[in-house]
């Protein structure tokens, strides 16, 4: 089994599922650099769609043990596929870095870039999130339709945010109580939504005037505040919306934004289905019309965040990057 630990710089392997935590977990903190360049493979062949990859919080694109793993699992199943796995950054440290501290939005704006500049995917790409890579590709899907993306595929992605960080990467770390206190204390003041990653998609159903009106990066994707028509018309241009939800997912509270739920407004006990919430109803990024259309496409795995086997990877994602 594979697993990459939200999103800690840690990729396991066993035999099956029954055997999921048996083995130590192989840790490696990477420091050497890695030009975003040669973290893509050999240029595609004719027959393969390129495959973009956005890891997520406390790991980096090249970390052997996990993206750089899926990466040579992907370019071995797809022979001659294209793979750029994103760095924030000018090295590994920062771009694993950039995962705390650098606006999403920037962030964002960077890969577009990147993208647009890169002629191997001028043709069009599917693209893989882990974690809060997830909802960044889906702003690049919404933002930035050339060159355009085909498929989009998130892996333990919290669509409708997070309200709780119940684990993170490195749970010894200074890191991790820094970030909860600078959450409760404070998700919405201006400084810790700029300086925050975790802050910019987080969803307080407590709040959510607060929420709709301070939040950068989520309230803003998700269409709280105003409808914006090129998001809605660039998100249907999707072939396929793939969510795949972690059925004993710790790290992610709700576990139900990997499907795009949440709970239900003015609390934090009772949750609310995609297809209950408003999103939905009324329809502001086009998901409804996705759904009816046989674009969306929702699978569970048991297991904790962003645990899956290799055979589960090959039976159920692969055939979204053929």
């Amino acid at each position: 089994m594979f697993s990459v630990n939200r999103d800690v710089n840690v990729f396991t392997s066993s035999g099956s599922d029954s055997s999921m935590g048996s083995s130590a977990a192989l840790r490696l903190i990477s420091v050497s650099g890695c030009l975003l360049l040669l973290c893509g493979s050999s240029w595609g062949n004719n027959a393969t769609v390129p495959l973009v990859i956005w890891h997520g919080m406390g790991d980096s694109c090249c970390n052997p043990l996990s993206m750089g793993a899926i990466q040579k699992m992907v370019e071995k199943e797809v022979p001659g596929i294209y793979v750029l796995s994103l760095m924030i950054g000018k090295t590994v440290i920062q771009d694993t870095e950039n995962g705390f501290f650098m606006d999403v939005n920037e962030q964002v704006s960077f890969v577009c870039n990147q993208l647009s500049q890169d002629p191997k995917l001028k043709g069009g790409y599917n693209a893989m999130g882990f974690s809060q890579g997830s909802q960044f590709l889906r702003a690049v899907a919404q933002r930035c339709p050339d060159p355009p993306m085909k498929n989009l595929i998130s892996v333990g992605g919290q669509h409708q945010g997070v309200f709780g960080l119940p684990r993170c990467p490195g749970e010894s770390s200074h890191i991790c109580d820094w970030i909860r206190k600078m959450l409760n204390s404070g998700a919405y003041t201006d400084i810790v939504q700029k300086h925050l990653v975790q802050a910019q998609y987080w969803h307080d159903p407590l709040d959510d005037d607060l929420y709709k009106k301070h939040s950068l990066f989520l309230a803003d994707i998700n269409q709280e505040r105003v409808v914006n028509e090129t998001y809605k018309k660039n998100l249907m241009s999707l072939n396929k919306f793939v969510m795949v939800k972690f059925l004993q997912d710790t790290m992610v509270d709700p576990v139900d934004s990997e499907w795009f739920g949440f709970y239900k407004p003015g609390q934090d006990k009772e949750l609310e289905t995609l297809q209950e919430s408003a999103i939905y109803t009324e329809d502001r990024l086009g998901l409804a019309e996705m759904n009816s259309a046989g674009k969306l496409v929702f699978l569970a795995t048991n297991g904790d965040h962003l645990q899956f086997t290799q055979e589960w990877f090959n039976d159920n994602l692969l055939p979204y990057l053929r």
